[in-house]
């Protein structure tokens, strides 16, 4: 990882040497992360070739949110950064990448875990304690994730921001909509902070969205148990965008059919 110049201290994760690179992801992170927080998953789609730029930003300051806008739309019209870009957020990040997506010269969005006001998921079957206002380390720690390696990554970073999870969200009301784009919305079922249903609603019956539970997943869904699977959807998203902004399947389903006057093999996907 490294510091980058510009856009404000924005971290930075690139390809292998030698390999070329694939497109670039611009992510916002969520209430209380650091850099650190991102640095398994940025490793992970840098290792894929895809460039990662970590943009910081204090949801609760209005001129920070201004300063972030301006940094993302620096970096997604970057010469030097190749496409197809993909603005990124999760938490907090997601609900200021769900409401620019229409307004920034992004190529697609892919939204994990978004928080939105009152769209607290309350009691369910494998959900995690709740982590609203009040709530004790330990149960912050329960509605973020599963993973024992994000949970250590959380426990001992110096940058991290214990109880910013808890602390109500700056916006009373938030109006979701699908955006003229390709994106990807990524949400676990035992999510504690924000209703699967609520958060994915407004994307169901867009043709250009991908809409992906993560069975048992908590909010932090990039950095969760699932983190591989969620990592890979998020791969196959970006390899179908390369081919095309109307989503080309990648990898299909086929059926093997015999022509029965013939004898002739033949495959057909479905």
């Amino acid at each position: 990882m490294s510091e980058i110049e510009g856009a404000a201290a924005a971290a930075a994760w690139d390809e292998p040497a030698g390999a070329t690179p694939r497109g670039t992801l611009v992510l916002l992170p969520g209430r209380g992360e650091s850099p650190a927080v991102y640095q398994r998953f940025a490793r992970r789609l840098s290792a894929d070739a895809y460039r990662v730029r970590l943009v910081p930003v204090d949801p609760y300051d209005p001129d920070d949110v201004d300063r972030a806008r301006t940094d993302v739309e620096k970096l997604l019209v970057e010469e030097s950064l190749p496409g197809p870009k993909v603005l990124v957020g999760s938490d907090t990040g997601a609900t200021l990448a769900a409401l620019w997506a229409s307004e920034v010269a992004a190529d697609a969005v892919v939204l994990a875990g978004l928080a939105l006001p009152g769209a607290e998921a309350g009691t369910g079957v494998g959900a995690a304690p709740g982590a609203g206002p009040g709530t004790s380390w330990d149960d912050e720690l329960e509605g973020r994730s599963a993973c024992p390696v994000h949970r250590a990554v959380l426990q001992s970073d110096p940058d991290f921001r214990r109880g910013a999870l808890g602390r109500p969200l700056p916006w009373r009301s938030v109006v979701l909509e699908a955006p003229s784009r390709p994106v990807l919305v990524l949400h676990g079922t035992a999510d504690r902070v924000t209703a699967a249903h609520d958060a994915v609603a407004a994307y169901l019956s867009s043709p250009l969205a991908r809409v992906r539970l993560v069975e048992g997943g908590r909010h932090d869904v990039l950095n969760d148990v699932a983190h591989r699977s969620v990592a890979a959807v998020l791969v196959l998203f970006l390899e179908s965008l390369r081919l095309g902004s109307g989503l080309p399947a990648v990898v299909t389903q086929a059926a093997h059919r015999l022509t029965t006057t013939t004898g002739d093999p033949r495959w057909e996907s479905r």
